[in-house]
């Protein structure tokens, strides 16, 4: 229903402020329409996954390398060539918007080990970037926030999008509904709506539904992100891409008291921390190369790439000497909701992590394994095994190279593992013009996305890729918007 009175008005209203609603609602403005920003996280809590990434975005060095990388990236699930023909143009003025504002673009030091494929053609095109000398810790999101409060663009906190007001006769996009606590919100978009309100790793039956292979899934990046532009789109009669992709999946500690995931030091794969330690099943064997960086979750499996199996429950198994050699979390504020946003101090001995349960301890394996659901029998043969291999210095099961330690001295512990990821890809399907697609083809005019709604990355993802994209499709929709005629 068209309401008869409107709340708040304007050209272009853009729902969600990460680095696609800035790029988006930064564009429009400079174009000369007027905006307003509708973001569901309090005032402190915006900019979701943008924020809390380690803060590098994707820019290319040529269009033509990056056209065939990211179909190289797609593989078999390819994307249409108007798309990657949008993408690679624009992927490739990231710096030079961002320095026309008055940013400091600088490409990240550690290239070229940025590249994630390197095998693929064109993957020398890859440049990482971040604003300013430093990655990480936000830094390149306080850049992208100071562009819109340095404008005269409106900022709505706590006012998440709700539902789109569509005309029933013509199909377009005339506005929306969101909401202010338990009241609702009537916002007239005079030009168009841009979506940028991010994926649905917060959406357990979301995952459930769209996500194969884990049957839930935690995030380590913004709670807020969960779904609603999709939920959104369908009811307008939008199509649906990339559903199934996601940026994971990982294993993290995932907790009650947060929303968002702990990552263990001693899995990552630059991190050596004195001890034995190994990942189990639900069986107590097993299942990976514990130490084994994925490529954001996927991971090399008969001359293709699969997402990393996650068998649920997973229990990290460690001993004293891993236990006593510092905290197994670095609280460091570089990247991840938990450290940036959440803060949790985590204790330098575990000793309040293992009092809250957290970890689990016993003074045996075979008192250890009951109180983590596993066969005592099962669980001391793995341990036995791993320590042989260890010994002998040659994972024969999964050719594990880093942190080649025994499990030899208790008591012993055990921390829960959940799958976790950053985002999600999929979302509403958009074309070259960063419309909102129907099924079977036509736009729904005057509906726009951009960012990690709905995004191109069909299969295999580029690190820095998801906020370069960002940049580059809010840009987009936001010319294109503009353009569009007013609706009285």
């Amino acid at each position: 229903m068209i309401p008869k009175n409107w709340d708040m008005t304007a050209d272009v209203v853009v729902v969600g402020y990460g680095a696609a609603g800035v790029a988006a609602a930064v564009t429009a403005h400079e174009l000369g329409a007027d905006v307003i920003i509708l973001e569901k996280a309090p005032e402190g809590q915006e900019g979701g996954n943008t924020r809390v990434a380690a803060q590098g975005y994707l820019n290319t060095s040529s269009a033509e390398k990056a056209a065939a990388y990211l179909k190289a990236l797609c593989g078999p699930f390819t994307v249409p060539d108007e798309m990657v023909r949008a993408w690679s143009e624009e992927m490739c003025l990231n710096n030079d918007w961002l320095a026309g504002l008055g940013g400091d673009p600088q490409e990240h030091q550690h290239q070229p080990a940025g590249i994630e494929f390197p095998d693929l053609p064109g993957a020398d095109c890859v440049h990482k970037f971040h604003d300013g000398p430093t990655y990480g810790f936000s830094n390149t999101w306080h850049r992208f926030e100071s562009l819109v409060r340095e404008r005269p663009i409106r900022v709505c906190y706590e006012t998440p999008g709700r539902e789109l007001i569509q005309d029933g006769a013509s199909g377009e996009i005339l506005g929306l509904r969101a909401g202010q606590g338990d009241a609702s919100v009537f916002v007239k978009a005079r030009k168009a709506v841009v979506l940028t309100c991010g994926g649905f790793e917060n959406n357990q039956e979301m995952i459930r539904n769209y996500l194969s292979g884990v049957p839930y899934c935690y995030t380590s990046g913004s709670p807020y992100n969960e779904g609603d532009g999709i939920s959104m789109a369908l009811a307008v009669g939008a199509d649906l891409w990339h559903m199934n992709n996601f940026a994971g999946p990982s294993m993290a500690l995932k907790v009650p008291q947060f929303t968002t995931t702990f990552s263990m030091q001693a899995l990552h794969f630059t991190k050596t921390m004195p001890g034995g330690m190994i990942v189990v099943g639900p069986d107590g064997k097993r299942f990976t190369d514990e130490k084994f960086k994925t490529r954001h979750g996927k991971v090399p499996s008969n001359g293709t790439w699969q997402a990393l199996v996650t068998p649920c429950p997973m229990h990290m198994v460690f001993d004293q000497t891993l236990m006593a050699s510092g905290p197994l979390y670095d609280k460091t504020p570089s990247h991840g909701w938990t450290q940036i946003i959440e803060r949790y101090d985590w204790s330098e001995d575990n000793s309040a992590e293992l009092k809250q349960g957290w970890i689990k301890t016993a003074d045996t394996l075979a008192e250890l394994a009951p109180a983590i659901g596993l066969d005592a029998d099962s669980l001391n043969e793995t341990v036995a095994r791993w320590n042989a291999h260890a010994t002998a210095g040659l994972d024969e099961d999964f050719q594990r190279t880093l942190m080649l330690t025994p499990l030899d001295r208790g008591p012993y512990y055990a921390v829960e593992l959940s799958p976790s990821m950053l985002n999600t890809q999929g979302g509403p399907r958009r074309i070259e013009k960063a419309q909102v697609l129907r099924p079977g083809g036509g736009a729904i005019p005057r509906l726009y996305s951009a960012g990690e709604l709905g995004s191109i990355y069909s299969y295999l993802y580029q690190g820095t890729g998801n906020i370069g994209e960002c940049l580059a499709f809010g840009r987009i929709a936001a010319r294109n918007a503009v353009e569009e005629t007013p609706w009285s």
